[in-house]
């Protein structure tokens, strides 16, 4: 009984090694287009052959080295030796978080891992510019630079005829945002009439640079403002008083143009309307036929054919 005691005792205080997974470098950056090596290393307790995984952790997580084979993307170019992965002329589709698996059945503790975190350059692309060709004294002008393609982001100096123009600047009239590429002048003045380009760096690569463009600023011309202006007024007015005089004159009336026909025939005026809706009854077209009837009874009575009164 108490040797069985003994023996248990001495079993739980046997020190149990687990399987350990280190990295080297566990944060790696590359330029694009050239190798990347995740390092990994391991130390197993019992297990002399232990199985090895990488993964790549996005949205979703992904095998990169699986079943002693890379799979996916990673076919034909990555290299391992141990756990260590030679990644070759990767691309900014490779930049992400990785993670080393190591799995030893025959210890104490089965499974040990460690991350490597890789981090693609980029150097500075032609940057995009905007430049305005001309803009009037006194307006707010805004000029634009971007590279949306470099990594780590570049920051941006702007040129005014090939001379940089300073960031911080006192009494400036205008402010330059290094971060952005936005350059803005609150109020523009002719003496900021020049050629402006843009200049993009991130320290992975050489400078890169857009083509200048010129930026002409010129004064408002106040007397052609000004006789616009008074054009427009005559020409509203002419059209007002156009429409006075139609409506004065009756050309707006629905009884402009009617005509009306006066047979004699067997001696009896008759007074017809050829236009005259017949089935409209109003104050003001009884008035109307009455003062062509007083009008046809001046006509002579010879004509049989029928006179043409318009109203």
């Amino acid at each position: 009984m108490f040797a069985s005691v003994a023996l248990l005792i001495l079993i739980q205080g046997v020190p149990v090694f687990p399987v350990t997974v280190t990295s080297r470098n566990p944060r790696v950056e590359v330029h694009e287009f050239s190798d990347a090596e995740l390092s990994c290393e391991f130390k197993t307790e019992k297990e002399m052959n232990p199985r090895i995984e990488w993964k790549k952790k996005d949205k979703d997580v992904s095998f990169v080295y699986y079943e002693g084979r890379f799979v996916g993307p990673f076919q034909q170019r990555a290299e391992i030796q141990g756990a260590t992965v030679k990644l070759l002329r990767v691309t900014q589709e490779d930049a992400g978080e990785y993670r080393c698996e190591v799995s030893a059945p025959a210890d104490g503790v089965t499974l040990g891992e460690t991350n490597v975190t890789l981090k693609v350059l980029v150097p500075p692309q032609t940057p995009a510019c905007e430049v305005p060709s001309s803009a009037l004294t006194g307006s707010l002008v805004e000029l634009r630079c971007r590279d949306h393609h470099s990594i780590p982001p570049a920051s941006y100096t702007w040129f005014k005829d090939n001379r940089a123009i300073p960031i911080r600047q006192p009494n400036a009239s205008y402010t330059v945002n290094e971060f952005t590429g936005v350059l803005s002048f609150q109020t523009v003045s002719r003496a900021d009439t020049g050629q402006y380009h843009c200049e993009a760096k991130n320290g992975v690569g050489p400078p890169k640079s857009c083509r200048g463009t010129l930026m002409q600023i010129d004064d408002m011309n106040v007397a052609a403002v000004v006789s616009g202006v008074l054009l427009l007024c005559v020409t509203l007015l002419v059209c007002v008083f156009g429409v006075c005089y139609a409506r004065r004159h009756g050309y707006f009336s629905r009884h402009r143009g009617r005509s009306f026909w006066i047979p004699h025939c067997h001696g009896a005026p008759h007074i017809s309307s050829q236009n005259l809706n017949r089935t409209e009854h109003t104050r003001q077209d009884t008035l109307i036929l009455q003062k062509n009837l007083r009008i046809s009874n001046t006509l002579s009575r010879s004509c049989c054919d029928g006179v043409c009164v318009c109203v």
